[in-house]
């Protein structure tokens, strides 16, 4: 990423150069610089506001309620994973939290999901395919209140920073169905997992090593 930004800003002073417009690229990047200061701190009040109604949400309850609603089109999704095991509580919390916009403590979230997938993975080296799956869904992330993005509109001056709520549902939901199905697609063409793995203490490895 060093690079490309290396590689964008020495690109934009060549062609300033070039064209004669040197003063304008300085003023225009002294002026972006300006606007993006505004922007941030018009940031503060409305992220404030919108992540404390969404704490609240959270404390009420609503993320549990979301999780519960979820359980039965998780198991569909991810059959592999024992129906009482702890990583199924994870992603639930996980995806719930994403979908309210609750983007810090997704991550925590999603971490902690990560960790419990690990407990069922065989190979220990590389990610299952649970794991991709899940990731795939956590990143496409299907959002109910994209709070971040009304939040940004509305520093900007929109009359109606809330109206992009409905396309967003749309968007993301078609995002996440297109990386549950690419990952389900792309485990068929890629190699079985090892039984054993790499993990010194399945039964596999133990096997071996005792003779």
């Amino acid at each position: 990423m060093n690079i490309v930004w290396l590689a964008l800003i020495l690109v934009a002073i060549v062609i300033a150069a070039a064209t004669g417009q040197m003063q304008e690229t300085t003023n225009a990047a002294i002026e972006s610089a300006k606007t993006a200061v505004e922007l941030a701190i018009g940031l503060i009040g409305v992220m404030a506001l919108w992540l404390g109604l969404m704490r609240i949400a959270e404390k009420a309850g609503l993320i549990q309620l979301l999780a519960r609603l979820l359980r039965p089109a998780l198991r569909i999704v991810f059959p592999e994973v024992p129906a009482r095991h702890p990583a199924i509580g994870s992603m639930l919390a996980n995806i719930a939290a994403n979908m309210l916009g609750l983007g810090n403590s997704a991550t925590a979230l999603g971490l902690r999901a990560m960790q419990d997938l690990q407990q069922l993975n065989k190979e220990k080296s590389s990610a299952s395919n649970t794991m991709a799956t899940f990731l795939a869904i956590n990143t496409s992330s299907v959002t109910i209140i994209p709070a971040t993005v009304i939040a940004i509109r509305a520093s900007a001056g929109s009359n109606n920073p809330a109206e992009i709520i409905g396309p967003v549902i749309v968007a993301t939901a078609v995002s996440t169905t297109v990386g549950i199905v690419a990952s389900r697609l792309l485990q068929k063409k890629a190699p079985p997992q090892r039984p054993g793995g790499d993990d010194p203490d399945s039964p596999g490895d133990r096997a071996r090593g005792d003779s």
